[in-house]
């Protein structure tokens, strides 16, 4: 596959260097201008139910991260490949942290590694980073584990000068984290519960009408968390003609564009998210087609999970 694309590719240079831009292989080594490395977890935290935090020593990773970014990790040789976005990093100290959920056999592999043990494959920064400017007001909207991608976002936002406002939405008191995190990088911030335990009861589309409903001038949302809520927030924004940019991460194998797993419509074009985004126009994205896709291995990942316990119910 690469040697034919490489072929491809030294043509295309004599001819059209737009056709080059836009070719696999172009993608793949503009994209591997990240770092694959081995890497020992430094730290690490539960933050909620299910919910965990790993510091994690790669220096050579956190020198080129960005806002917006994320890695593509692998256990170990037996592992799959999975996207997690960058929820901070320290360039000076060497390290990045990631957040995670327990939601399937390779999140729950993960959280079960400790403090010193090493991730075989960890590649990155991928992606591109968030877009980050002066626009004026900016609503920044996270449900469950989108807290953690979008406070390094809303942190580079308002020291470009933005007002930020936040809403931080979970389904019930003990999925909520870094509530004083992203109160500190916010004007101010919002917290929802679908279930009333914390905060204000309800969803994040509450608040958020209620803000574009009250008059105050909202130059653009970002909004990060599972599909169906980034999903209803575009719906949301969109007959106020506010700009909405959310963040897909739908199943990636590679990262780097080569598998086409992660394709998703925008404004009527196929892009894919690992290597176009992660950030797309919210009110451009196919969203039936993109939730959709994302039910297609729910067979095949509740095959794998209940494997993976069949076999540590054997070890133990």
């Amino acid at each position: 596959m690469v040697l034919f694309e490489l072929r491809r590719w030294m043509k295309l240079f004599a001819m059209d260097a737009d056709a080059v831009k836009k070719s696999t292989l172009f993608m793949l080594l503009v994209n591997w201008g990240g770092v694959h490395q081995m890497v020992r977890i430094i730290s690490r935290e539960t933050l909620g139910t299910k919910i965990h935090l790993f510091k994690l020593e790669a220096p050579a990773i956190a020198r080129k991260a960005l806002a917006g970014q994320f890695v593509v990790i692998r256990i170990d040789e037996r592992g799959e490949r999975i996207p997690l976005t960058l929820a901070d990093w320290d360039g000076k100290e060497g390290s990045v942290t990631v957040v995670f959920m327990e939601v399937g056999a390779t999140t729950f592999r993960l959280a079960l590694l400790k403090a010193g043990d090493f991730i075989a494959d960890f590649v990155g920064p991928l992606g591109v980073p968030s877009h980050i400017d002066k626009f004026g007001t900016v609503v920044c909207v996270a449900g469950g584990v989108g807290a953690a991608p979008i406070t390094p976002i809303a942190k580079v936002l308002k020291e470009k000068g933005n007002k930020i406002i936040s809403i931080l939405g979970a389904r019930s008191k003990d999925l909520l984290f870094w509530e004083d995190k992203l109160r500190s990088v916010s004007h101010r911030l919002i917290v929802t519960t679908d279930d009333g335990t914390y905060g204000r009861k309800g969803v994040v589309t509450g608040p958020l009408k209620e803000l574009l409903e009250s008059g105050e001038k909202v130059d653009r949302v970002i909004a990060i968390g599972p599909s169906i809520m980034m999903k209803f927030c575009a719906l949301t924004t969109q007959p106020f003609g506010v700009k909405t940019i959310v963040s897909l991460n739908p199943i990636m194998v590679d990262g780097t564009g080569m598998c086409g797993c992660c394709r998703v419509s925008v404004g009527g074009v196929t892009k894919f998210s690992c290597v176009d985004g992660p950030d797309f126009d919210g009110h451009q994205v196919d969203w039936d087609l993109l939730l959709a896709r994302q039910r297609i291995y729910l067979d095949e990942e509740k095959c794998s999970f209940e494997q993976w316990q069949a076999r540590m119910g054997k070890r133990s």
